[in-house]
């Protein structure tokens, strides 16, 4: 995918692959804080059509306050976003922001270790979503 980021395409409908990805991360305990509806937005803004497109931005607020306590100024790179997209094809992509690159940018102690434990909370939705 990236360097910042991982996926994986589904096999199911857009609107199924928000659902079932909600439904994913709240067994990991992150819970959807924002929802960006990308589609609408640019329809209303610029008059513009294009496929679906949606930004969940998912926080666990436990490991969201470890971050935090952290580095106060660690709440500029959460929540962590995860992107579920129509492609031209039809087929569906979940995509996760991977917190371990994103806050390699934070040198302070301990937060290489949550984000790894992130990474890997949100790996296993992916895994699930598979």
């Amino acid at each position: 995918m990236s360097n910042y980021g991982f996926s994986v395409s589904v096999t199911y409908g857009f609107d199924e692959a928000v659902e079932k990805v909600t439904q994913e991360l709240a067994k990991e305990g992150f819970g959807v804080l924002t929802d960006i509806d990308v589609q609408a937005t640019f329809k209303k803004k610029l008059d513009h059509d294009r496929l679906p497109y949606r930004i969940l931005g998912a926080c666990n607020p436990p490991l969201a306050k470890q971050a935090i306590e952290a580095d106060a100024d660690i709440g500029l790179l959460l929540p962590c976003n995860v992107v579920v997209r129509e492609e031209e094809s039809g087929s569906v992509t979940v995509a996760f922001m991977d917190p371990a690159a994103v806050l390699q940018l934070v040198e302070k102690e301990g937060v290489t270790e949550l984000a790894n434990a992130v990474k890997e909370k949100l790996a296993k939705v992916r895994d699930a979503l598979a």
